[in-house]
């Protein structure tokens, strides 16, 4: 949705007053992000990956705050966000740093 500029996603960065040419760069950055953690070894980029994508959801928590959304909208992030922290809690042997 971020990188073809989709109308749901558009709305909320306009709404939180995020540059059009914002949602170019955190789609690509989210499609990199989700290529890493697929691709097997590179066990420190996944590592990145994961922070990136918690910063990512994060982000977008703290960005409805400070925007004075309603306690509705966080759900989404949070949501993300314990899937993210599961995700890397959970992921096999194989792919965790020595």
């Amino acid at each position: 949705m971020d990188i073809f500029k989709l109308p749901p996603y558009n709305a909320v960065a306009s709404h939180l007053g995020y540059p059009a040419y914002f949602s170019i760069i955190m789609g690509t950055w989210k499609v990199l992000g989700s290529v890493a953690i697929i691709v097997p070894r590179f066990v420190r980029l996944k590592e990145w990956a994961y922070a990136g994508m918690f910063f990512n959801v994060t982000g977008a928590l703290a960005s409805h705050i400070f925007a004075n959304d309603a306690i509705v909208v966080f759900i989404a992030p949070i949501i993300f966000a314990c899937l993210v922290v599961a995700s890397w809690a959970l992921r096999p042997a194989s792919r965790k740093m020595a």
